[in-house]
């Protein structure tokens, strides 16, 4: 059992005690060589330190990748069911955990506390099915064309692997990522956001307590170009998996490239919901506040574009500026809230200066668009939900994505019409169409070039238990959750046992 994370005494849920969270190799919390760290603040108010985090380089990646190398020569021969029973008990342990961690999450991330929890619930969620996925791990037996010959495939691990983490759902992408890689048997070195590192910490933390072996996931802290690049570069990583920007991706990509490492990149979306004529008003409107203001619009599948059918698309734009002026913007610890921060000024400045793109372009900006730093709003990275009308395809506002509470409306003639709309960008992530016409459903589940499709539901939402991931800019095809992690962590070998007793050469020995 790993020692305490901590070197001082922390309360949750205030900032009157200073938490300093060391790194988590080879099952011991250690500082960074470099005796340098960072801070971790609260985006909702900046005066509440979080904590304070290792400001870790190569040498302290190094360290990590040789104790996950050590770990998973013992690992890899543990049974899968084995594997896969620590973490059913991680679940168990994040489950009476659930409230603190999202307090924490909400603390150092800024989304409100229903969503905090939900993050933290997809890891528990995530942990149950990787746990069955222990007694699973299929291949497939095939009959052999040879006589007195067995033939089957099965799945080996692929070695130690590098996680590359976002700051959007800290837990809940880290779990994607850290629980199928273990149950398949590998190790891991993980690099969360330096905007929340404590998520996965604690995640970690739990998988911890539940009796993980030292070494087999590995935490350093630290910022990209000092910790994630050189996980990416190191000889004795197998494979890499980021979630992040698209530029980030292609530098992680290339990197990747060079020395044949498996390579998942998820990256950015700009992803379309389409309203038709025939579609349910009130549903709609629920489902594009949600999917465009939830977490802020801070998710790669949130809801930029809303392509609206003209018979309809007064009265949608009228009651959908009504609902997004009365939502409530604050402190996600307030339960009375309803969109919290942007994750950092940076993040801010990059909202609003889209603002500015959207009217330079002849957007109209019918909601929203300012800063709120008055009063409560003083030391936050607050901005109002913000919606533009008569958007164009081609602006910029509905082609690049903006990762913030930014939503342009379009104007469409007709079903074919959205279609293309969708269709027409660089990214291909998650869809989504309202309608009551299950012909115009069915067309749109297979016409919509994405990697996720939703029908009468926002473009967010997605479960544990199907792949997730996009086509085109989106990433490079490999997919998380589901079978699709299954299939990223595992390297296949086929099987040939030839009990025949005598030499035979397949596709030569035959008898025509």
């Amino acid at each position: 059992m790993a020692t305490d994370t901590f070197t001082a005494p922390a309360t949750l849920g205030t900032s009157t005690e200073t938490r300093v969270v060391k790194n988590f190799v080879d099952g011991e919390w250690v500082d960074s060589v470099t005796g340098e760290t960072f801070e971790n603040r609260n985006p909702a108010d900046t005066r509440d330190l979080v904590g304070i985090f290792q400001h870790s380089n190569k040498d302290d990646v190094s360290a990590a990748v040789d104790a996950a190398k050590r770990a998973f020569a013992k690992w890899r021969l543990v049974p899968a069911p084995r594997r896969a029973e620590i973490v059913f008990r991680a679940a168990e342990i994040l489950i009476e955990r659930k409230e603190d961690y999202a307090r924490d999450m909400t603390r150092e991330m800024g989304k409100v506390l229903a969503e905090t929890r939900g993050d933290v619930q997809e890891a528990i969620d995530a942990a149950y099915y990787n746990a069955g996925e222990g007694r699973r791990l299929f291949g497939p037996t095939v009959p052999s064309e040879m006589p007195n010959k067995f033939a089957m495939a099965v799945r080996q691990p692929i070695g130690v692997c590098g996680m590359i983490t976002p700051w959007n759902f800290p837990m809940a992408i880290s779990s994607w990522k850290l629980l199928p890689a273990i149950v398949c048997g590998n190790t891991c070195v993980i690099k969360p956001a330096q905007d929340t590192p404590l998520s996965t910490f604690n995640l970690v933390r739990a998988l911890s307590d539940a009796g993980l072996p030292k070494g087999v996931i590995n935490i350093v802290a630290g910022y990209g170009a000092e910790v994630g690049t050189p996980i990416a570069e190191h000889p004795d990583v197998r494979a890499v998996s980021l979630t992040g920007s698209s530029a980030v991706g292609r530098i992680i990509g290339g990197i990747a490239a060079k020395s044949f490492k498996h390579c998942s990149l998820e990256l950015g979306g700009k992803n379309p919901m389409i309203v038709l004529d025939d579609a349910n008003l009130d549903l709609a409107i629920e489902g594009g506040l949600w999917g465009a203001f939830g977490t802020t619009g801070q998710r790669c599948t949130a809801t930029s574009r809303m392509i609206v059918q003209k018979g309809v698309y007064r009265e949608f734009v009228e009651r959908l500026v009504d609902r997004a002026k009365k939502l409530k913007v604050g402190n996600g610890l307030d339960e009375t809230v309803h969109m919290g921060p942007a994750i950092n000024a940076r993040q801010l400045e990059t909202d609003l200066s889209y603002v500015e793109v959207g009217k330079s372009e002849g957007a109209k900006l019918v909601c929203g668009g300012n800063r709120l730093d008055k009063g409560d709003y003083a030391h936050g990275y607050f901005m109002e939900p913000t919606v533009f009308t008569d958007v164009d395809p081609k602006m910029r506002i509905a082609q690049e994505e903006i990762f913030g509470p930014v939503v342009g409306v379009i104007p469409c003639d007709s079903f074919e019409d959205a279609i293309e709309i969708a269709n027409g960008i660089e990214y291909g992530l998650s869809s989504s169409i309202y309608t009551k016409d299950v012909n115009r459903a069915f067309t749109a589940m297979r016409d919509l070039y994405t990697g996720i499709t939703y029908i009468n539901a926002p473009t967010i939402g997605a479960e544990v238990h199907l792949p997730f991931g996009g086509t085109k800019a989106t990433g490079n095809g490999h997919r998380e959750g589901g079978i699709g992690a299954i299939d990223f962590y595992t390297e296949w070998k086929s099987v040939y046992v030839d009990y025949s007793d005598k030499l035979q050469k397949a596709q030569i020995d035959r008898e025509d």
